[in-house]
């Protein structure tokens, strides 16, 4: 019995013959980056209820599961792509002047 692939797969066996080979040791690297990305540790943390509470609200209104915004937040932080409205504000005011 033949399996019938989807449009997706289709694209991908027509793709096939473009891809090209890697080195093994370009092969581990990626390999060892996916692998590190695929990584989830728990932790614990104390956290005032309040701001608790206020991170689940909002998980109500965006979509997302709480705990899935923190760790979202987490990974903006360490990023450098957390951003201060206040500050952007700021700055745009003493460009607009």
């Amino acid at each position: 019995m033949k399996t019938k692939l989807d449009s997706f797969e289709r694209q991908i066996e027509k793709s096939a013959e473009s891809y090209r080979p890697v080195s093994k040791k370009e092969r581990r690297k990626v390999e060892t980056i996916l692998a590190r990305a695929r990584k989830n540790r728990s932790v614990n943390i104390r956290i005032a209820e309040n701001v608790l509470e206020e991170i689940k609200k909002r998980s109500q209104r965006e979509g997302p599961p709480y705990q899935t915004l923190i760790s979202s937040i987490l990974h903006k932080y360490v990023t450098d792509r957390l951003v201060d409205e206040d500050a952007i504000c700021k700055s745009l005011r003493l460009l607009q002047r």
